[in-house]
């Protein structure tokens, strides 16, 4: 039974750090000038954006970081994959 929870987690922590440099690959193409259409960033907004979506509408809703030129939501949802995959 702990050789399948050892499995589990490792899996999810493995899952959990390539999640991780999707969004870093996401912030550094932002900082590209790439056209509209690109597919690599249309790939990592993608995958990464369903994930970070719930943490903007929280930040929007409760009017935190209101008026800030960066985007807190990425970097709060980038802390809590860190503190999730530090537990496991």
């Amino acid at each position: 039974m702990t050789s399948i929870l050892y499995v589990l987690s490792a899996t999810l922590r493995i899952l959990l750090y390539a999640f991780q440099l999707l969004m870093l690959a996401r912030a550094i193409v932002s900082w590209l000038p790439l056209d509209e259409d690109s597919p690599v960033e249309n790939f990592l907004y993608a995958v990464t954006e369903p994930v970070i979506a719930p943490v903007r509408a929280l930040c929007e809703r409760f009017g935190w970081f209101e008026g800030l030129p960066v985007d807190m939501s990425f970097f709060i949802t980038f802390l809590l994959i860190t503190v999730l995959t530090a537990f496991l």
